[in-house]
């Protein structure tokens, strides 16, 4: 999955957020009257929440399925988004269970008398605290349902954005390619090591680079080398006698790669000369 589709997700995942907290404001802030109005207000937030459950499985089932599984921390968001899928589930239980403590006013069973006034209020008297209580319960876990899917839109904008700076990290370091002339003191450098070393004949201060092979090697080519941390050298002992090159793991990876062509280079045209003009003899 690209990673504008990995945005993408978090973007409906806050969207779901948002809509989880509708609910939770409507469930929470629910009227009405025990009996057939309860049935006709509770019924259809039943029915969101179960909306909107089905809604959060299919969000996991898309990222369980995609790249973002192999992005460090992505399983975390994965078991939050299922911690959201119990808690949508049991805010349905609970309404559910609210409209099983609704007192409903059909006709009782044969021979016993129907329900006069004192008993209709007594029957709602007794209904009301349990009903509420579940009304209660609903609300918290849809509240619940809306942080983690805050939490885990941001958990996938943190990843992108950690995986966008490690890619970027990761092609500064890397530079420019070698060129032909790196790459083969380099491989002449990992082949049996080279040494720098103060030219006696130079003078001191004059540093110079020699493979082990007898490669000569460039100081410019060497720090180029150096500042991409493909070599190392032994600073603990003397240049007069020579510090001893390394490749380092880096270098070897970089050797491991073909060697870049050489840039041909063309050679500058002559300019043709302007003939000289002759003075007129007197």
């Amino acid at each position: 999955m690209p990673l504008l589709d990995l945005a993408e997700h978090a973007q409906q995942l806050r969207t779901l957020a948002r809509d989880f907290e509708a609910l939770h404001a409507r469930v929470r802030d629910v009227s009405y009257t025990p009996g057939t109005d309860a049935l006709r207000q509770i019924s259809p937030l039943l029915l969101m929440t179960q909306d909107l459950t089905a809604t959060v499985l299919v969000r996991l089932g898309a990222l369980d399925s995609s790249t973002y599984t192999s992005v460090a921390d992505s399983r975390a968001s994965l078991e939050c988004l299922a911690s959201v899928v119990v808690a949508s589930s049991l805010a349905g239980n609970d309404l559910a269970s609210a409209l099983h403590a609704n007192p409903y006013e059909g006709a009782p069973f044969p021979g016993y008398p129907a329900d006069d006034a004192s008993v209709r209020t007594a029957r709602h008297a007794e209904a009301i605290p349990k009903m509420t209580g579940h009304l209660a319960d609903a609300a918290h876990q849809l509240d619940l349902s809306a942080t983690g899917c805050h939490y885990v839109a941001t958990g996938i904008t943190r990843d992108l954005a950690a995986t966008r700076e490690g890619a970027a990290t990761a092609q500064r370091s890397a530079g420019p390619p070698l060129t032909s002339a790196q790459y083969d003191a380099l491989k002449a450098l990992a082949l049996g090591g080279g040494r720098l070393y103060e030219s006696s004949q130079r003078g001191l201060g004059v540093t110079r680079v020699t493979a082990d092979d007898g490669t000569r090697i460039s100081i410019a080519t060497f720090r180029a080398l150096n500042k991409r941390g493909l070599i190392d050298w032994d600073t603990s002992t003397s240049l007069v006698h020579g510090q001893k090159i390394t490749v380092t793991e880096h270098g070897r990876q970089a050797l491991a790669k073909p060697r870049p062509a050489a840039t041909a280079t063309t050679p500058a045209k002559a300019v043709p000369r302007t003939p000289a003009v002759q003075r007129a003899r007197r």
